[in-house]
C-alpha cells in the first residue's frame, strides 16, 4: 500500500531527537507523502522550513482559530509569501473553535472569514477546523460556497448533517485514529459508510490522536501510524484495502495538486508540483 498522511504537525519539537527515525518509519510502513500543517505566523514558517529540507513532505500555512486572537493582515501578507515556496500547496488549518475559546469569537470569523478570501485569491484548497461551533461554521461555510469548494474538513466529528452538508459543498472528509478507538470512535464508524470513497482522507493529526493498537504503546503520534487508520477504514466500510489506499492516495494528490515519489526517502529526490 501507498500511503499519505494529509494531516500532521511533525515540525513539533517533540520530533527534533528522531525526525529521521520518524521518516524511516514513514517509509517502513508505506507512508509516501505527508502534509505539515501551520497554525500561526511562526509555526507555518517552521512547516515550510521543514517540508523544503525532505522530499514528501509538503506544507499548509495558515492561521488556526486558537490563534485568531494574534492574526493581522500583516500576518496574513507574510503568509502568502510563504506560499511562493513551491512546496505549499494548501492553507490552514482554518476555521471556528468555541470548545476552549483561546480567541474571542469575534476574532475567529473575523480571520476565518479573511483567510476564505486569502485562499480564494491564491487558489489554494482549504484545511479546515471545526469543533462545537454549534453550526456556525456551516453557515460561514454556506454563504460563500453552495459546491466545488476544494478543501478538507480535518478531524472530521460531526453528525449525519454535518457531513451531507460537506459532502454537497464538495469537501474532502479527513479521517483519524479516532476511528480506532473503542469508545471514542463510535459514532464515527457508524458514518464512515456513507462518505463516499472518492471524498476519503486519512491523517494523523500527529502527534496527536494517536491511533490504537500504538496508543497502548506511545502516546505520541507520527505519520507512519496512519496505516493503522487505513486499515480500520477498509474493515468498517467492507472494502479491500489496498484498493481504499490506491483512492484515497489519489484523492489526497489530487486535491493538493501535487505528486511525490513511491517511497519517501531522507536524501533528495525528484518530485514534481
Amino acid at each position: 500500500m501507498k500511503l499519505f498522511d494529509s494531516h500532521c504537525h511533525i515540525n513539533s519539537s517533540e520530533y527534533d531527537e528522531d525526525f529521521e527515525n520518524v521518516l524511516k518509519n514513514m517509509n517502513a510502513a508505506g507512508v509516501a507523502g505527508a502534509m505539515i500543517v501551520g497554525t500561526n505566523r511562526m509555526d507555518s514558517a517552521s512547516v515550510v522550513e521543514r517540508a523544503a529540507a525532505y522530499p514528501g513532505l509538503f506544507a499548509a500555512v495558515g492561521v488556526h482559530p486558537h490563534d485568531a486572537r494574534e492574526c493581522s493582515e500583516e500576518t496574513l501578507e507574510y503568509l502568502k509569501e510563504l506560499t511562493r515556496h513551491p512546496r505549499v500547496r494548501a492553507w490552514g488549518e482554518v476555521g471556528l473553535d468555541f470548545n476552549r475559546m483561546y480567541s474571542p469569537q469575534a476574532d475567529q470569523e473575523k480571520w476565518f472569514s479573511r483567510q476564505l478570501d486569502v485562499a480564494d485569491e491564491l487558489g489554494l484548497p482549504l484545511i479546515f477546523h471545526e469543533r462545537d461551533s454549534e453550526g456556525r461554521f456551516l453557515e460561514m461555510l454556506r454563504s460563500r460556497y453552495s459546491g466545488g469548494r476544494d478543501g478538507v474538513v480535518h478531524c472530521f466529528s460531526g453528525n449525519r448533517a454535518e457531513l451531507d452538508a460537506y459532502l454537497e459543498m464538495g469537501l474532502h472528509i479527513g479521517i483519524t485514529g479516532v476511528l480506532t478507538l473503542l469508545k471514542r470512535g463510535g459514532q464515527l464508524r457508524t458514518l464512515v459508510p456513507h462518505i463516499p470513497a472518492e471524498r476519503l482522507l486519512v491523517e494523523t493529526d500527529a502527534p496527536y490522536l494517536t491511533p490504537a493498537p500504538h496508543k497502548n504503546k506511545t502516546r505520541r503520534n507520527e505519520p507512519a501510524f496512519v496505516r493503522a487508520t487505513l486499515l480500520k477504514l477498509a474493515g468498517v466500510r467492507g472494502e479491500d484495502p489496498e484498493a481504499l489506499a490506491e483512492i484515497i492516495w489519489a484523492n489526497t494528490c489530487r486535491l493538493y495538486g501535487i505528486e511525490v515519489p513511491a517511497k519517501l526517502n531522507i536524501s533528495p529526490a525528484t518530485f514534481r508540483v
